[in-house]
């Protein structure tokens, strides 16, 4: 019995995705230098802050859980008698 297949299963779709999706980034940044911005501080008045501030802390956090990691993760066997 063959298994069904699913969309991204296709090389040729999964690429048509990934370029839709970047080239949807580009657009949102692109349209961050037109909307009116109306910043508490100076620093968050800059063009793209908020997507450079997004960046920047997924790529703190997974950093953070990689050094948590090596002091909480427990062995395999932990939980066995």
């Amino acid at each position: 019995m063959e298994e069904k297949q699913g969309w991204f299963d296709s090389n040729k779709n999964l690429v048509l995705f990934l370029r839709i999706f970047y080239a949807s980034l580009v657009v949102l940044l692109g349209i961050d230098f037109f909307i009116e911005k109306h910043p508490d501080f100076a620093f968050d008045g800059a063009p793209d802050f908020f997507a450079a501030y997004g960046f920047i802390s997924c790529v703190m956090l997974v950093l953070i859980a990689k050094v948590l990691r090596m002091f909480l993760m427990k062995d395999e066997d932990y939980y066995d008698d």
